[in-house]
């Protein structure tokens, strides 16, 4: 198997798109499976190079990568050293970051014979699945799209009411980062850009919207994104396929840094799951 690790793209602003490659070199066209992080996320995060690597094993052409804009840089891209980046991304942004990708994948790639460009399809985590799912109901090159964990809607992610208006006079507010103990700043744009742009950031029309295959898998024990946004993608896509866990939570029982050398159980039953519904469509 290669794992081709740490190349990179222009992405939005001219900022630089990380991005990881695992398959095997065997000359022939694959499905391509494309990962998206979530917030404050990173492609290397927890169990996703195991994630990456089951995937390859099963004969997926699998992509990984760093929205632009989520403050790590290609020299550190664990931590977020890139504050000022990290304050300065939006939805917008992600959107135009993965159709760089998708381009990439599509028009220029030193893995042509390895790919299969007819079958491309989207994996998203927590915010990252709001993203694909937006992008595939825009991009007619995907051919499925999964989320896990994935959000219903993003103006509820906003603050409202004084802390709105507070941001607003602010100009900038900060959420510290669990891990690193870092306060992220989000700039006003975040919010401005959302407004600005809030019909095509509708993840309920993008849903009602779809029409290709969907899986949607949550964990009833998710107190993250709660398992009612599952519910809600599948009310607004009724064809959609659901798989709740009925124990587990929104990384699935893992963390970060991820020092075994297996995937948890819930991880991999949903990996299983989203391999057998790619091939079955």
């Amino acid at each position: 198997m290669i794992r081709e690790k740490n190349f990179t793209l222009k992405g939005s602003n001219g900022l630089p798109i990380v991005i990881d490659a695992f398959f095997k070199p065997d000359q022939s066209p694959k499905p391509v499976v494309v990962f998206c992080h979530g917030y404050k996320g990173f492609k290397d995060w927890g169990a996703w190079n195991l994630v990456a690597e089951h995937f390859a094993e099963n004969d997926f052409f699998f992509v990984k990568f760093n929205f632009s804009h989520n403050g790590g840089t290609p020299e550190q891209q664990i931590d977020f050293p890139n504050l000022e980046a990290f304050a300065q991304d939006n939805y917008t942004k992600q959107l135009y970051d993965l159709q760089c990708v998708i381009d990439w994948l599509v028009n220029d790639n030193r893995f042509a014979a390895n790919i299969n460009t007819q079958k491309i399809h989207f994996i998203g985590h927590s915010r990252g699945g709001g993203i694909v799912l937006l992008k595939a109901n825009q991009e007619k090159k995907v051919s499925t799209v999964t989320t896990w964990a994935g959000v219903s809607d993003f103006a509820s992610r906003f603050p409202s009411g004084e802390k709105l208006t507070q941001w607003q006079k602010d100009k900038v507010y900060y959420v510290e980062n669990g891990r690193t103990k870092q306060h992220m700043p989000h700039n006003i744009q975040f919010y401005e850009d959302f407004i600005e742009h809030k019909e095509d950031l509708d993840i309920s029309k993008a849903a009602r919207n779809l029409k290709i295959p969907q899986l949607i898998i949550h964990a009833k024990g998710d107190t993250s994104v709660k398992v009612k946004e599952a519910e809600q993608l599948q009310e607004w896509n009724p064809k959609a396929k659901m798989f709740l866990l009925e124990e587990s939570n929104h990384v699935f029982d893992t963390q970060h840094p991820w020092e075994k050398g297996e995937m948890s159980a819930s991880l991999k039953q949903i990996v299983n799951k989203s391999i057998q519904f790619i091939k079955n469509n």
